[in-house]
């Protein structure tokens, strides 16, 4: 029986992509930086020290990461926008016994003023997210973490997340995993990871609870 839910942010709660991308490109170009992938969508969901060391000279990663924040803390963290059925599965979960928390690599500063934004706060017992500085970036020591401060037993816990490093890390800490395929992680990506489950759809989820595999005893 699961009992408590990890949940990422970026493309499994929220669609970021305006906002990220557009704040990759802002730091790009104030770094001079004139050839830029096409193609960003691979920079959601992992740190951003792991996406812009692809794209920048690592001893400038600190610097463009500096005007990345720049830009998406005052209008990129807002070009954001909830999955539809996201509310109505938190509910669900939630009503079942279900314990919910976010785990993401963002800093927990701007996903705290994402959810309360879309006014998500409410259903989690708490937000965990990395620091400024980069520490607990990765998932499987923000996991970590997460179980040591809220006490939870983590052989009840799942985490729900859309990219390889939310099913890596929940492995890493003994977590059950289920990928998302509605954000920007492949079913390949996310079987080769190893996701005990893969979501399709949103209810899904729901279902799940409903017929008494989330929640309490």
């Amino acid at each position: 029986m699961v009992k408590h839910v990890f949940f990422d942010l970026d493309g499994t709660l929220t669609d970021p992509k305006p906002g990220i991308v557009g704040s990759i490109r802002y730091a790009l170009d104030q770094l001079g930086i004139t050839e830029q992938p096409h193609d960003l969508d691979w920079c959601i969901g992992p740190p951003l020290q792991e996406s812009f060391v692809q794209m920048v000279p690592e001893h400038l990663v600190d610097e463009a990461i500096v005007a990345y924040r720049h830009r998406f803390s005052d209008v990129g963290l807002y070009e954001n926008r909830v999955y539809d059925g996201v509310e109505e599965m938190l509910q669900i979960v939630r009503d079942c016994g279900g314990e919910l928390f976010v785990a993401t690599s963002k800093p927990h500063i701007f996903a705290r003023k994402i959810l309360d934004h879309f006014g998500l706060s409410p259903f989690f017992s708490h937000i965990f997210g990395s620091e400024l500085d980069g520490t607990h970036a990765n998932k499987a020591e923000l996991l970590a973490y997460a179980l040591q401060q809220s006490g939870v037993d983590p052989h009840c816990s799942l985490m729900i997340g859309d990219r390889k490093h939310d099913i890596v890390g929940a492995h890493a800490n003994g977590i059950a995993s289920a990928g998302v395929l509605w954000g920007y992680g492949s079913r390949c990506e996310l079987q080769q990871a190893g996701a005990q489950c893969i979501l399709s759809h949103m209810r899904h989820l729901g279902l799940l609870a409903r017929r008494g595999a989330i929640g309490a005893d």
